[in-house]
């Protein structure tokens, strides 16, 4: 009997994922982009800026690991779909603010939104596919991200110009809202449940599980916080996300204000190091596989990763801020940011692997962390650099990477933690 052709209706989901999570990160984009433009109007300094990013990301850490624990209760689907809609209510509300509490306020709504998504993508990407699949489903979670701040300013930059700033956040709002309507359409919790998988690809989905009907429920946490993995695996990533962070909340302004880019300049040139972070990211996760496929360990190869990434991070950013050429430091600072995402893909294929079928709750712990980095970064580099200036700024975030590395010899990505 002939066997029937695979459907590859899993990576359609994956780049459902990637949507979403690019939309998700130009949401955040479209607010550091606008930063100069609402400085004026509302009379905000770097601080206040500062504070209101903050909020966004305390929002976005304290509800991750209550939104990972959310996904495994009530599936990827339902949680994946609410957190769309709910992040993108509050998008869209940014247009509506008024000072500094309203900003503050809205942001901190949107961050508690959006804080479910990852763990309910973490779970779907261990439910959709199959173990081998693990490093290329993690770099449709991340190209997602990253592709958000590369075409974010130039794109959020043309539509202030010609409808104004709030027109940007009303539109991302809609478009989020559309995309929460097709997870929960297409992505049910387990892929035997869409018409769209036939039984060869479910076959190859499951091919290697030992448990292939997962029941929903909740985390072991006593035996997850008493995990050194579990803490070593968090507390890089708030360094790594630190990192990433002080370039999402202040490349734009940084470009503008040391180096002398007009508004249309930076736009362009402030997309240079996430596509060197994209394009990073994409060679990783393939060649992570690949090389575990080959007979190379996962601790190896993921730890190696890491750790590698972030050190290389932090010695060329320290190199950018001792290089006055306007092109050559943007040039380094592509190539600091696109090092981390070597950190940053050994990071999620970590989860999906280490997690299991609580990928959920070890994304949402890990994510926690990152964004308590995510809450220092903005605020921290604010007082910096208004302090200090924009140099010392950077190199105080280059030198975090050095604790990031050693934390990567705790981590052990070939153990599940549970």
């Amino acid at each position: 009997m002939e066997r029937k052709t695979m459907t590859n209706f899993r990576w359609k989901v994956a780049w459902l994922i990637f949507a979403i999570s690019f939309v998700s990160y130009m949401d955040r984009v479209n607010l550091s982009v606008a930063t100069p433009v609402i400085m004026q109007e509302f009379g905000f300094t770097k601080i206040d800026m500062g504070l209101i990013q903050s909020f966004f990301f305390a929002g976005y850490a304290l509800f991750q690991v209550p939104g990972g624990m959310m996904a495994e209760r009530f599936g990827h689907r339902l949680t994946g779909s609410l957190a769309v809609v709910w992040w993108s209510v509050f998008t869209a509300l940014t247009a509506v603010a008024s000072g500094k509490f309203s900003f503050a306020t809205v942001r901190l709504l949107f961050g508690v939104g959006e804080a479910p998504i990852y763990p309910a993508a973490a779970i779907a990407g261990h439910r959709w596919f199959n173990k081998g699949e693990k490093g290329k489903v993690s770099s449709f979670i991340l190209n997602g991200c990253f592709f958000g701040p590369v075409v974010g300013p130039a794109v959020t930059v043309a539509l202030m110009a010609a409808l104004g700033w709030k027109a940007v956040f009303w539109l991302f709002g809609v478009i989020g809202v559309l995309l929460g309507v097709l997870w929960f359409k297409f992505v049910p919790d387990n892929p035997k449940q869409s018409p769209y998988v036939n039984e060869a690809e479910l076959e190859h989905i499951n091919d290697g599980r030992e448990n292939t009907v997962e029941a929903k429920e909740i985390a072991p946490w006593g035996k997850l916080l008493k995990s050194s993995q579990f803490w070593s695996l968090g507390l890089q990533f708030m360094i790594t996300d630190y990192i990433m962070y002080v370039f999402l909340a202040w490349l734009p302004l940084y470009l503008m204000e040391v180096h002398g880019f007009s508004l249309s300049k930076m736009g362009l040139w402030a997309a240079a190091p996430w596509l060197s972070l994209m394009a990073v990211v994409s060679c990783c996760g393939y060649l992570s596989d690949k090389a575990i496929a080959a007979g190379f360990s996962q601790n190896l190869v993921k730890t190696s990763t890491g750790a590698v990434g972030i050190l290389l991070c932090a010695c060329t950013l320290f190199i950018a801020t001792r290089t006055a050429d306007p092109m050559m430091n943007v040039f380094w600072l592509s190539v600091a940011l696109g090092s981390l995402g070597l950190t940053m893909s050994a990071s999620w294929s970590s989860v999906i692997s280490m997690g299991g079928r609580f990928a959920g709750s070890v994304s949402g712990w890990m994510n926690f962390w990152g964004n308590i980095g995510g809450v220092l970064a903005p605020s921290v580099t604010a007082w910096v650099a208004t302090t200090y200036g924009w140099q010392a700024a950077l190199a105080v975030t280059a030198v975090s990477g050095i604790a990031g590395a050693v934390l990567w010899l705790f981590v052990k990505p070939d153990k599940a933690i549970v």
